[in-house]
């Protein structure tokens, strides 16, 4: 079965943003796009106060993905757009929806014009429990936001895509999330930033800031071992230009910072069975509230 883009549509401006998005995504993989929408019922003490018909809530929940899908169709000729309505608890069905997605897309409110996200409830529940990748598209995103600058400093989607940066740690790095971004970075036809964050173990700490020799060699250390997850990967894929760097500091921080000169952000989160709260970790939660571009959380094992 061909897996497609599968977007969270709600009617809303960040979720057409994410629509958007996901269009352009699609165009580059060579993917159909599926736009979902969620109806959730009305809880039974207010089932029966005074709301519209169901005739009425049908048309209007029908009337946003049909819309939605009409003028994608216009924006991107030759894009295979179908629509799904569902039913449930948003969360749950979207999560269940990314089962069958190659990428599952949701909109996300902007805290400023310039950077941040406001993950709400329905996103962070989605992001920790989905097992396929999801991507967290701000509110206002442009496809000129990801691409570089035109020679007289004008936004344009005609110049070429801005590097795709990988937060990444070495003590365990999972391929399927290396790969991610390998692949997103190679049909944008850009570099590969990759930002590896260390601290030192608690033992090194109290003496670490007076003894710059042993700064220096944890910090050689860390950029070795970089260097050697890296390697195979680098021949896999010897058309993608990488950088690396692995500094010293708080790694959500780091990736923050590179996410201003970015077209995409790729942060993983590990894979855990129980059903109750968000886990996402603190690196990709502070990646998901604060970086200015889109953001792909890929899980892994």
């Amino acid at each position: 079965m061909t897996r497609t883009i599968t977007v969270g549509l709600d009617g809303s401006a960040e979720s057409r943003a994410a629509a958007e998005w996901a269009a352009r995504e699609a165009r580059l993989l060579g993917l159909p796009l599926k736009l979902v929408h969620v109806w959730e019922p009305v809880p039974e003490p207010m089932a029966q106060a005074p709301l519209p018909s169901a005739e009425t809530q049908a048309h209007w929940t029908e009337r946003i993905p049909r819309e939605a899908a009409a003028g994608l169709r216009l924006r991107h000729p030759g894009l295979d757009v179908t629509t799904e309505q569902l039913s449930g608890h948003p969360a749950d069905v979207l999560a269940s929806a990314a089962k069958d997605a190659e990428l599952l897309v949701l909109g996300s409110r902007g805290l400023s014009g310039i950077s941040g996200f406001m993950v709400g409830s329905v996103g962070l529940s989605v992001v920790a429990h989905a097992e396929r990748p999801v991507v967290l598209v701000r509110t206002g995103e442009q496809a000129s936001d990801e691409h570089e600058m035109d020679p007289v400093g004008i936004p344009s989607a005609a110049t070429a895509f801005r590097p795709v940066v990988l937060g990444l740690g070495i003590e365990s790095p999972d391929e399927e999330l290396i790969g991610f971004a390998f692949a997103a970075a190679a049909r944008r036809g850009t570099s590969l930033r990759v930002v590896h964050g260390w601290n030192p173990p608690p033992y090194y700490a109290y003496g670490l800031a007076s003894d710059l020799e042993l700064h220096g060699e944890l910090a050689r250390r860390e950029t070795t071992a970089l260097t050697e997850v890296l390697a195979p990967w680098r021949k896999k894929h010897p058309d993608v230009e990488v950088t690396e760097e692995s500094r010293y500091g708080t790694p959500g921080n780091h990736l923050v910072d590179a996410a201003r000169e970015a077209s995409l952000v790729v942060v993983g989160r590990r894979i855990r069975r129980s059903p109750f709260g968000a886990h996402i970790g603190p690196v990709t939660h502070t990646v998901l509230h604060h970086s200015a571009a889109p953001v792909a959380v890929v899980p892994h094992s």
